[in-house]
């Protein structure tokens, strides 16, 4: 019987599906790495341990479907030896889900939890979410500050290029119409 330990200890290389055609690598990293700070994602960019087709990559590139990234070995704490939000924050954020439909989820989030996790937060709103939401891909449409309340969109898999698109060019008005 063959250990699979080291299968997971090498590199692995990961298609873009059509799906995420035209993130950014960075993002796509850190969709691939989660829980993955955003200063390792970087670093590991910088020193070409991630390649995109064979090639060195900056950050910024936008990737196509098809393309081929090469992601090195990572070592992240697990989800066990990350434990679970409090349940007082769980039940904070399920209270304020003011919307969810099989793309969008809707959460009026709180002043002073921070949108995503790191820096010394072990659980912001879309870590409480996904404890909320096991099995679904759930991803944050764009950031509040921790100090700031307000609406946070969080996309559902097949909504999240849609809705960034949609923001970029600010249709975000034309969301609902079209995410139904």
């Amino acid at each position: 019987m063959t250990d699979p330990a080291p299968a997971r200890a090498g590199a692995r290389t990961v298609k873009v599906p059509d799906d995420r055609a035209g993130q950014r690598l960075d993002n796509f990293l850190l969709g691939q790495l989660k829980g993955a700070p955003r200063s390792l994602v970087y670093k590991l960019v910088r020193s070409g341990k991630v390649r995109v087709n064979g090639g060195r990559a900056k950050a910024e590139r936008k990737l196509e479907a098809g393309d081929e990234v090469r992601i090195p070995p990572v070592r992240l704490e697990g989800e066990a030896e990350r434990g679970t939000p409090a349940p007082g924050l769980l039940q904070r954020i399920e209270a304020a889900i003011v919307f969810e439909d099989a793309r969008l989820l809707v959460l009026d989030k709180p002043s002073g939890v921070a949108s995503h996790g790191g820096s010394g937060i072990s659980f912001g709103a879309i870590e409480t979410l996904r404890a909320l939401r096991p099995g679904q891909t759930l991803e944050l449409a764009h950031r509040l500050d921790r100090d700031t309340s307000g609406v946070l969109v969080v996309a559902k898999r097949s909504a999240l290029a849609e809705l960034q698109a949609l923001m970029r060019e600010g249709g975000a008005g034309e969301v609902s119409a079209s995410a139904t």
